[in-house]
C-alpha cells in the first residue's frame, strides 16, 4: 500500500494555522472536503475524531500526529496531511509539541485498509530523517514529492 493512493494531493497544507487539537483536525477534514475527498457532514466526522482522541492521544510523539477514525459517511480510504510550524500541543505520548500530522478517514466496515494506512504511515514517520524532511519542505509540492518518493522504494 502506497500513503499517494490515499492521502488526497489537495488536502496536503504545508502552514496550518490552528493552535490546538480540534482546529488541527477541522482544518485537516476541511482540506478533505474542499478537495471532494469526502462529502460527510463536517461536524459529524470532528466528533468522531474527537471522540477517539477522548479514547487516548493519537500524538505518537517525535512532533508526530495520526488522528484517524471510521465513518458510514465515508466511502474510502482517504487521508490528509498538514504541518505546523509552531508546533501544536497534541497531547503526544512524549509530551512534545506535534508539526506533522495524518489524518486517515475510512469507511465503517474496513478494519484491514484503515490498519494498513496506519501501519505505512507510522513506518514513514519512524524515520527521523524523513521527518526532518517533511519539517523542512516549503510547499505542498515538496511535501507531496517527499512522500511519492518514499512511496517509490521498497518496505
Amino acid at each position: 500500500m502506497k500513503i499517494m493512493d490515499f492521502l488526497s494531493r489537495k488536502a496536503v497544507i504545508d502552514n496550518l494555522k490552528s493552535t490546538n487539537k480540534e482546529g488541527v483536525i477541522r482544518e485537516l477534514i476541511d482540506s478533505l472536503s474542499k478537495a471532494g475527498a469526502i462529502k460527510a457532514k463536517k461536524d459529524e466526522i470532528v466528533k468522531i475524531l474527537m471522540a477517539r482522541e477522548a479514547l487516548g492521544s493519537t500524538g505518537i510523539g517525535q512532533g508526530v500526529g495520526i488522528p484517524h477514525g471510521k465513518s458510514s459517511a465515508i466511502k474510502s480510504l482517504v487521508a490528509a496531511f498538514g504541518l505546523s510550524r509552531d508546533g501544536i500541543d497534541f497531547e503526544s505520548l512524549d509530551g512534545e509539541p506535534a508539526h506533522i500530522f495524518f489524518l486517515i478517514l475510512a469507511p465503517e466496515d474496513s478494519a484491514g485498509p484503515h490498519l494498513k494506512a496506519l501501519a505505512r504511515i507510522s513506518r514513514l514517520l519512524r524515520d527521523k530523517h524523513i521527518r526532518e524532511l517533511l519539517k523542512k519542505a516549503h510547499s505542498e509540492k515538496d511535501i507531496v514529492k517527499i512522500i511519492t518518493e518514499e512511496d517509490s522504494k521498497k518496505h
